[in-house]
């Protein structure tokens, strides 16, 4: 069984959770909520089990946006398969799309090809949501396209790749001066 919940992506310099939204939460031993490596600039990824979630993703965004003044995202997962992820900027650039499509189609009962149609839109949003938060610089539409129509083995490894493709500072492992491959497990 995978994990089932929300990722949140944003950027302070306190950590994410002490937005009043989360209401004071902080990693824990039992997996409900943590932290993975964070990201030159700020920028940090939180993973919150389904029960630690304070409320609906698109709320808990737009509250998250307007604590920390600056672009977020939240993906939310379901068993490691697939995601629904959804970025907004503060001056209300915004972008959502499927991770995982085959997996959503069957899920949704959407024809895959529906799913699809839609990837090259959600591409250039994200991309424009990336470059709202000074990203992106040189990525391509392209690019974003291949990454959201791929499938890595778990939805959370694609979501960081698609960050990384997004053109955000790649994740350090706060012990060293390494980059991350892949996100903690």
């Amino acid at each position: 069984m995978g994990f089932s919940g929300e990722l949140v992506f944003g950027r302070s310099e306190r950590p994410l959770t002490a937005a009043p939204v989360f209401g004071g939460l902080r990693a824990d031993d039992e997996g409900s909520v943590g932290s993975w490596w964070p990201r030159p600039g700020g920028w940090q990824t939180w993973q919150f089990h389904r029960t630690a979630f304070p409320g609906r993703p698109v709320d808990v965004l737009g509250a998250v946006v307007d604590w920390t003044g600056s672009p977020a995202c939240v993906a939310t997962v379901h068993d490691s398969d697939v995601a629904r992820v959804h970025g907004l900027a503060p001056g209300g650039n915004s972008w959502s799309a499927w991770l995982h499509l085959e997996t959503a189609s069957d899920i949704l009962d959407r024809p895959l090809s529906e799913l699809d149609a839609g990837v090259p839109a959600d591409a250039r949003a994200a991309l424009a949501w990336a470059r709202s938060a000074g990203a992106g610089a040189d990525a391509s539409p392209a690019t974003i396209e291949r990454t959201l129509r791929s499938h890595e083995t778990f939805v959370e490894d694609l979501f960081a790749t698609v960050l990384d493709h997004l053109g955000f500072p790649e994740a350090v492992d706060p012990g060293t001066t390494h980059r991350a491959a892949a996100p903690p497990t």
